[in-house]
């Protein structure tokens, strides 16, 4: 098997460490930008550089800002009695592009996992009880964790800590159907989310 520069297999192992991506496909990834001007590779150079030192954790959401707090949870259009709990900021995103949700979010940052030594305190559960605490009047909160077996314990766990709190016309629901046991929503389509929050049922 041929050596190849230490510049390129820096870059193959980098590109490697990446989700999704094999030796195959990092090596191509890496050749493909050997290719390609220099001003390309620069301009991708520049956009990871602000990705880390521009993008920020919103204070209110925990999803991805520009400050800090985020343009969603700015807007007074949105519904703030209305908040959809999702396991990423990704899934904002996913979410977001159906078109169809008025209300806000709320980004655990993950699920309980006890294989991955991810537990209740790891994630922005506490925030969010918080949170709930002070809206006043009726309030829904989606469950929106993925139909994984993690996603589903942590929606299981995350609805007996609301019903704690006792708050008068509190609603909890979960997505319904549209979107198969085990799918993510990052990977779904906008028909598919979208049957999927219409579809969302009280628990």
């Amino acid at each position: 098997m041929a050596t190849l520069p230490r510049a390129i297999s820096d870059l193959v192992g980098v590109f490697e460490r990446l989700p999704g991506i094999g030796p195959k496909s990092a090596t191509r990834l890496a050749f493909y930008l050997l290719n390609t001007p220099i001003s390309f590779v620069e301009e991708i150079a520049g956009d990871l550089a602000r990705l880390k030192s521009e993008i920020m954790i919103c204070g209110e959401c925990f999803g991805v800002s520009e400050s800090n707090v985020c343009g969603i949870c700015r807007d007074s259009k949105r519904k703030t009695n209305l908040i959809c709990v999702v396991e990423r900021a990704i899934d904002v995103v996913a979410l977001e592009n159906v078109g169809n949700y008025g209300g806000i979010y709320h980004v655990l940052n993950g699920v309980i996992n006890p294989l991955n030594h991810i537990g209740p305190e790891d994630l922005k559960i506490d925030e969010l009880l918080s949170r709930l605490s002070k809206i006043d009047g009726p309030v829904e909160v989606i469950l929106a964790t993925n139909l994984t077996m993690e996603g589903e314990a942590t929606a299981l766990y995350i609805r007996k800590k609301i019903e704690v709190l006792g708050k008068h016309g509190l609603k909890i629901s979960r997505i319904g159907s549209g979107l198969p046991i085990g799918s993510d929503m990052e990977y779904a389509d906008m028909a598919t989310l979208s049957r999927a929050m219409e579809g969302r049922t009280e628990l």
